[in-house]
């Protein structure tokens, strides 16, 4: 590539010396281009500042709006969570990820169930071996003895007296006998 005037951008052209300063842009131009560009710079600067200005403007009008119809910032935080939501559970991923789960319990529910219905078999077969027959015989024979009492030998009856022949006097409830006092 034949030497020429070098290129005022950042990255060196193929062949340009890599190690070489550029030169400034500034140099490139005349009083009157920097004159120019100066003026154009102070107008944008000062449309930026002109559009800060009305954008703060329109925001505080936003504000006194919202107020008027009384959006807070928490209903304002509430309706955007309940939007953010909406978009998730309408989104594929949602919906896949969703749907697997539900399989997946339903799985595990004919799991589960069939783990208890073998478990019920299970324990019903117990049941009937002999030796818990006469485990349950026992018990039975145990429990009639201990129900039987001397004078009548009836297992319903129950008496409303006390040990020492007083009747037994309900309390309505939340309040304690005269002869006690509450805890």
């Amino acid at each position: 590539m034949a030497p020429g005037p070098k290129s005022p951008d950042i990255f060196p052209e193929v062949g340009d010396d890599v190690n070489a300063v550029p030169s400034s842009p500034c140099m490139a131009l005349t009083e009157e281009e920097q004159a120019e560009l100066n003026s154009e710079l102070a107008k944008v600067e000062d449309e930026i500042q002109t559009l800060s200005q009305v954008l703060a403007a329109k925001e505080k009008q936003v504000a006194e709006i919202k107020r008027k119809l009384g959006i807070t910032p928490l209903n304002e935080f509430k309706q955007n969570l309940s939007k953010g939501w909406h978009e998730v559970t309408t989104s594929t991923a949602y919906k896949k990820t969703s749907e697997t789960l539900s399989q997946v319990g339903q799985k595990a529910t004919t799991a589960f169930s069939s783990v208890g219905s073998a478990i019920g078999r299970k324990l019903e077969d117990v049941r009937n071996t002999p030796t818990f027959k006469s485990f349950e015989e026992k018990v039975e024979t145990i429990k009639t003895k201990m129900n039987r009492t001397p004078s009548t030998g009836d297992t319903e009856e129950v008496s409303e007296s006390t040990p020492d022949g007083k009747p037994v006097v309900e309390q309505p409830e939340g309040m304690c006998p005269p002869d006690q006092k509450p805890h």
